[in-house]
């Protein structure tokens, strides 16, 4: 368990915060792990009907904490963490509703994916810095976003690594609603408020259907995307890329070709 994600109950939704804002709620192994618990307690649990993720102090989530994955990248085979969201995300059967404030980069974008519905503030800012890692993408995107925004927005943002604004996301079709800021979280409470008040069996029904023969597809693509990104995990420019990151300097990625 960690203190750096915190779970509440309001009523039939349950509400996850990530709180390390410290650290723009970068994500460590720990707490992939209490948010994928939480996630897998509420599909079993008849009382919640609704899960809302959010951030704190004006972020959301700026991915994975890079300290902590560069010291376990050889666990990248081993349950849990990172894969064991990833996974758990396009098998949950209730609504996910996201509230996004400031900062969503890598995983932070990725998961919205998955999400049902996606509220943001006008500071908030999607960016998936993937290939500037020398990696791919992750979580099913290279096949949801293309699915949701078009092949060229969903370049733009996975390969080209534009950042995107909260308006760019309302048009890009992965955002519902721009929010303010102070009213932001409300809105998603209250949406996920009314769906709370809906049948629980129609609800879970409907969805299922929205989502049929896309679960499968996401986890084939998140197969591929795992084996692609493991082995680019190991190439030269993946570990210049990581060590310019660490050491605070601009990557050089001719130089990392020629010596490998």
């Amino acid at each position: 368990m960690t203190d750096e994600v915190q779970i509440q109950r309001i009523g039939e939704v349950q509400v996850v915060r990530l709180s390390r804002p410290e650290k723009k709620n970068a994500l460590t192994r720990a707490m992939y792990d209490v948010v994928t618990g939480a996630l897998k307690a509420a599909e079993a649990d008849d009382a919640v009907a609704v899960t809302v993720i959010t951030g704190s102090e004006g972020v959301f989530c700026a991915g994975n904490d890079i300290t902590d994955f560069a010291k376990r990248a050889t666990d990248l085979g081993r349950p849990g963490g990172a894969s064991g969201l990833i996974q758990t995300l396009p098998t949950l059967e209730k609504p996910l509703v996201a509230a996004v404030d400031g900062l969503a980069i890598g995983v932070g974008v990725t998961m919205l994916f998955h999400c049902d519905l996606v509220y943001a503030s006008p500071r908030a800012s999607f960016r998936t810095p993937f290939l500037d890692l020398g990696l791919v993408m992750e979580a099913g995107s290279s096949l949801l976003a293309p699915s949701i925004m078009g092949h060229q927005r969903a370049f733009e943002l996975l390969c080209l690594g534009e950042p995107f604004d909260a308006e760019a996301g309302l048009r890009a079709g992965f955002v519902n609603r721009v929010v303010p800021a102070d009213e932001l979280e409300a809105e998603a409470m209250k949406a996920a408020g009314r769906l709370a008040a809906k049948p629980r069996a129609a609800l879970i029904a409907a969805k299922r259907l929205m989502k049929l023969g896309m679960k499968d597809r996401a986890l084939e693509q998140m197969g591929r995307e795992a084996v692609l990104f493991a082995e680019l995990l190991q190439s030269a420019e993946a570990r210049e890329a990581f060590a310019a990151f660490l050491e605070k300097r601009k990557p050089d990625f001719a130089k990392a070709r020629a010596t490998k």
